[in-house]
């Protein structure tokens, strides 16, 4: 292209699911713009897991040997900056830059992720990603057969400790408050040994992220070593609801097998479509929006 501002496929979020989508078009001979303000939503991970090849490596050192070797491909660019808006037209769409600057693409992949929403108790964002966890495939192996807290309520906290039941037998839900599950569910709690508190929690005391204990409101303490919580959260971006694409009633973004949203002309991989949230799941969600963009733009061409 002749115009240094166009673009084959633009795509907004440059960690594991965008630079898997990059590598696909890189290697697809597409000219390709990758956009990524550098704020990932595990940058506080000390290791990452559950991905073969690098299991136990942290984070960003997986992302930036992924970063030099998409862009060795040199039809791939990468500009560090957040994309405020975009706009779709009849040939594509315009991204807008908050620093003024515009850039357009045939396609856009959307891999912005998205943002936890993490309780008010002191502590806990200190320890999010390395003692309190989302994930026991991430992170379960790490903390087995320890001291393991819940955070959770209601359906959420008896599926969780179903699940987590599997890592550890050492289990305690607690319910930040009054409890919400049903008298059935805690009768097979305790059935199986799993312990309910109801108090609510006021600070988490950790050592740089690792948990010694959690303080509740009359002062009383629970020692554990591993908490985990179901958080709610938000789309890291609005730029996907701005283009009318539909979510979901988890709040994820509807896409189809191919990565497409509702809306024509944009893909959408990675944490900011699934509930699986993991290296593996990016990266694969990732391949297959750059490889479908690639697809639909020969299709087109074919014409």
């Amino acid at each position: 292209m002749t115009d240094k501002n166009e673009f084959d496929v633009i795509i907004i979020g440059g960690s594991y699911a965008g630079l898997s989508a990059a590598m696909a078009l890189g290697r697809s001979l597409r000219n390709v713009l990758i956009i990524d303000a550098g704020n990932p939503c595990n940058k506080q991970t000390p290791f990452s897991h559950n991905f073969i090849t690098q299991d136990g490596k942290p984070p960003a050192v997986i992302s930036d040997i992924a970063k030099d070797q998409v862009l060795k491909y040199p039809n791939v660019q990468f500009l560090k900056g957040t994309a405020k808006s975009a706009i779709k037209n009849n040939i594509g769409i315009k991204v807008l830059m908050d620093s003024g600057k515009a850039f357009h693409g045939r396609k856009l992949i959307m891999a912005t992720g998205i943002t936890d929403i993490l309780p008010e108790i002191d502590g806990f964002a200190e320890c999010w990603g390395i003692t309190a966890i989302h994930c026991p495939y991430c992170h379960g192996y790490e903390v087995r057969q320890a001291k393991t807290g819940i955070l959770a309520n209601g359906d959420s906290a008896y599926e969780t400790a179903k699940l987590i039941s599997n890592w550890t037998n050492d289990l305690t839900i607690f319910t930040n408050g009054q409890s919400k599950l049903t008298i059935g569910q805690v009768s097979e709690l305790k059935q199986k040994g799993i312990l309910i508190i109801e108090k609510e929690i006021s600070s988490i005391i950790h050592h740089k992220g690792h948990i010694d204990y959690l303080v509740f409101n009359d002062n009383s303490i629970e020692k554990i070593e591993a908490l985990y919580a179901r958080v709610p959260f938000k789309q890291h971006s609005n730029i996907l609801q701005e283009l009318g694409c539909e979510m979901n009633e988890q709040g994820f973004v509807k896409v189809d097998q191919f990565q497409k949203t509702s809306i024509p002309d944009i893909y959408a991989c990675g944490d900011n479509t699934t509930f699986l949230r993991s290296v593996a799941q990016a990266v694969y969600t990732g391949s297959v929006a750059g490889a479908s963009a690639n697809l639909e733009m020969i299709k087109e061409d074919w014409i």
